[in-house]
């Protein structure tokens, strides 16, 4: 007992060094955003300074740190560090854009067309009946419907959805065609968005052809669906940018959380890919 009080007191906490491999441009971003912030509340004192707050809470988004641990690094609290989290994401939530407004922004800059889709983020399965909903077929997750431009670029992402929502009832429940009309852009996508757009004479959501047993895809449309195809191939990177944030690995908190978390990773995103 003697010689394991002894280790134990020897014992000291060891901190190691990792890279977190972002652009100087998104850690000045995020800094500048919390010392804006901080002036609007009158805050004129926190125990680190607003880059290293920064760069603690991309570390925690980027590589899904611990926060006890990034805290024991850093000489604070879990709670502070927890505290600064929250802070910044609900900062930067306040940032991504609305769906009529990024529209807009897509139609005043040229663009003709968007590209639309679904995901499903995965998050920790829970126990009890409320939780059944969450389960989409495969995994238990949150539903999320993405907009990108034409290089995948995203421009808007959906609040939280059950996991088993279908991607036609996310779309409608945002009014999607509606926005698209107003804004004068079509949108391609995949064939589980068939349905969503009824005019047949003027239609803004194209989502090509599909089989069924008493009726084959002619040559023709199956060209138009390889076409469809690989203009909607840059939706793919879009999410693969955003996904590479590892806290979305398994997401460990509620969809009204969850909605600001991905709206703040939007952000950062589309600062590391537009550098």
């Amino acid at each position: 007992m003697t010689n394991t009080k002894e280790r134990a007191e020897d014992t000291c906490p060891l901190v190691y060094q990792c890279r977190l491999p972002l652009s100087t441009r998104t850690v000045n971003h995020l800094a500048d955003l919390l010392r804006r912030h901080l002036k609007v509340i009158r805050s004129r004192w926190r125990i680190l300074p607003p880059g290293k707050i920064a760069v603690i809470v991309l570390a925690v988004l980027r590589h899904d740190q611990r926060l006890a641990d990034m805290a024991g690094g850093n000489g604070v609290s879990e709670s502070t560090v927890r505290r600064w989290r929250d802070e910044l994401i609900g900062l930067l939530a306040a940032q991504a854009p609305r769906l009529d407004r990024a529209l807009k922004k897509v139609a005043k800059q040229g663009g003709k067309v968007v590209l639309i889709d679904g995901t499903l983020i995965r998050t920790r399965r829970r126990t009890g009946k409320a939780d059944r909903r969450n389960y989409s077929g495969k995994h238990h997750g949150l539903h999320f419907l993405a907009l990108t431009d034409e290089r995948g670029r995203l421009i808007w992402i959906s609040a939280a959805r059950p996991g088993r929502t279908h991607d036609n009832t996310a779309a409608r429940h945002d009014h999607i065609a509606v926005h698209l009309r107003a804004a004068g852009l079509g949108a391609l996508a995949d064939l589980g968005f068939r349905g969503l757009d009824n005019d047949v004479l003027d239609p803004v959501i194209v989502t090509g052809y599909s089989a069924s047993r008493t009726h084959k895809l002619t040559p023709g449309q199956k060209e138009a669906n390889r076409v469809l195809a690989v203009g909607r191939a840059p939706v793919e990177h879009g999410f693969a940018h955003l996904k590479n944030w590892r806290i979305l690995t398994k997401l460990r908190t509620d969809p009204a959380r969850a909605t600001r978390l991905v709206r703040a990773l939007l952000v950062l995103t589309n600062l590391e890919v537009s550098r």
